[in-house]
């Protein structure tokens, strides 16, 4: 392919998920991915990442894909970084990749996701530190997060209540509090240039996630992961004022759709001058695809 046209995309979605690799390997153990579809009512779904390319390019829209390393927290092995990278070279039209390396890998870990950026041509790094067991701001990703502020990259974190080991036993050990948006603050604090995504509506802590991205120049939100017309009314209210150029369209795919997600958002009260800055070119910025795309 020839590489993205972000004047010809409709819009970029920041937050699509890599559930399976070329093997038919699955990203999270097989009790979570049970108990998820549950909690998701629907089907467990794994699409390709040849399908999801095919899917964005359908809409002509992009996606941001990744995976989730959580090695050390659950003992389940990884998807390969390397294959998601090759195949968003493959289908460069479409995908936009961002690593997923477990803080737990330490500095070990930092030179993997220095290769990746510098060889592979990965664009950011995705965190969910509620699976993969870390306060963001406890330091044990510092080693990625200056490797990511060196290289101009963005961290994208989940944030708020997640789906996964909804359920079960103890939640399958998952801890809720450390995807508090409030830890990130910390985060932006001690890397002030780096540009932090904070993931979804963060239930419960919404106006924590509205309060750091106020006050923090480099912080974003995304909002996949919600049905907009769940979106709690302070959110609707600074998307459409303070944080109108911080705010990102995401979907969360392949448990919600694009298609669903833009259905709701057109019924949703946001000014007609803010929803384009949603859509896409918030995302062209906190992306830094305005830069890289004319390097």
């Amino acid at each position: 392919m020839t590489g993205l046209d972000v004047d010809a995309l409709a819009a970029i979605d920041v937050h699509a998920h890599v559930e399976v690799d070329g093997h038919g390997h699955l990203s999270l153990p097989d009790e979570f991915v049970e108990a998820s579809s549950k909690y998701f009512a629907a089907e467990h779904r794994a699409p390709t990442l040849a399908e999801t390319a095919a899917y964005y390019r359908e809409r002509r829209m992009a996606a941001v894909v990744f995976t989730v390393d959580t090695e050390s927290a659950t003992g389940h092995s990884a998807l390969s970084n390397e294959e998601i990278a090759d195949a968003a070279a493959e289908h460069s039209d479409a995908l936009i990749p961002f690593a997923s390396v477990d803080p737990a890998k330490g500095h070990a870990g930092a030179r993997t996701f220095r290769t990746l950026v510098e060889e592979r041509g990965m664009r950011g790094i995705k965190f969910h530190p509620s699976l993969q067991g870390f306060a963001p701001n406890d330091r044990s990703a510092y080693p990625l997060l200056e490797v990511a502020q060196e290289l101009g990259v963005p961290a994208l974190f989940h944030t708020g209540q997640t789906g996964i080991g909804a359920g079960m036993r103890g939640g399958g050990g998952i801890r809720l509090g450390l995807s508090n948006p409030m830890l990130l603050d910390d985060v932006a604090v001690d890397f002030p240039d780096l540009t932090i995504i904070m993931a979804h509506p963060s239930f419960p802590w919404q106006d924590e996630a509205l309060a750091v991205a106020t006050h923090k120049p480099k912080v974003y939100i995304d909002l996949s992961g919600w049905s907009p017309k769940y979106f709690p009314p302070q959110l609707v209210q600074y998307a459409n004022t303070l944080l109108q150029d911080k705010v990102l369209f995401g979907s969360d795919y392949p448990l919600l759709t694009p298609d669903r997600w833009l259905t709701d958002f057109a019924k949703l009260e946001i000014k007609d001058h803010v929803r384009p800055k949603i859509l896409k070119d918030n995302a062209v910025r906190a992306l830094g695809l305005d830069r890289k795309e004319k390097s």
